[in-house]
């Protein structure tokens, strides 16, 4: 068995697999101020009650767009797990060919994401991640990535109109039934939903005529099936495939 961990600003999700098969998963709050040892007793006890054996984790590779948390995360593999991890970065083996101007501005989740969306999938594609930030990745026919959009996520959108507008209150985001709110609470989400699907439609129009091509498009992460089921062009929803992308590029490093 082997680790995968996803590090992203919000969320840490955590994978362990056996070959190519998915046993756990694990998703835990980001928490800068945790210490290796906290960290530790919270994976050890997950593993407890999923009745891993952390004897039988044979390696551990870390995806990461939170760089004060590496040196916390290494020491916690090194004393916890007894293994050195892989870090997704420059000097590893994705199999990926950047076409970016500077590939090491390019974040880790995305790389990864590129590289199971090409496994699976096969280009022309683009990758959708609902995280932290909304990410599009566009990767051609050939299977090179080509680069794409960044936008504020959904929840960073929607905790600043909660604190720069004194009159809204702090919502839940889940889809009302109408776009016409008829009261506030309603209409926010009617504007963000809504909103964000059309904003997903729109881009993703962009890319196609850019690209001048016919593109598989593939929705990830948490927020993914809220917003998949309003926006057209999204085609399908992958909620592990970054999961399956530090799997890819683990098994690709041995």
């Amino acid at each position: 068995m082997f680790l995968v961990v996803d590090v992203g600003n919000t969320n840490i999700v955590l994978g362990v697999y056996r070959g190519r098969e998915l046993l756990h998963h694990f998703r835990i709050g980001t928490n800068r101020q945790s210490t290796v040892d906290e960290y530790g007793v919270l994976i050890y006890n997950l593993f407890q009650m999923s009745k891993i054996d952390v004897e039988e984790i044979e390696g551990v590779i870390i995806s990461s767009v939170v760089p004060p948390l590496m040196h916390v995360l290494e020491e916690l593999c090194e004393k916890y797990l007894h293994h050195k991890p892989l870090i997704v970065g420059p000097g590893i083996k994705t199999g990926l060919n950047l076409r970016y101007e500077n590939p090491r501005e390019v974040g880790a989740d995305r790389i990864v994401n590129a590289v199971a969306a090409i496994e699976q999938y096969g280009g022309p594609l683009v990758v959708v991640d609902f995280g932290t930030a909304t990410t599009f990745d566009c990767v051609d026919a050939q299977g090179n990535y080509l680069g794409g959009a960044i936008v504020p996520g959904i929840g960073i959108s929607t905790e600043a109109l909660y604190q720069r507008a004194s009159k809204l209150p702090r919502i839940e985001l889940e889809k009302p039934k109408k776009v016409i709110g008829r009261n506030t609470v309603h209409a926010m989400q009617a504007g963000i939903i809504f909103g964000y699907a059309g904003q997903v439609d729109g881009i993703v129009g962009r890319i196609r005529r850019e690209m001048n091509a016919e593109l598989k498009v593939v929705a990830t992460g948490g927020l993914a099936e809220l917003i998949a089921s309003e926006a057209s062009s999204i085609q399908e929803v992958n909620p592990w495939l970054t999961l399956e992308g530090l799997r890819l590029i683990y098994e690709r490093n041995q």
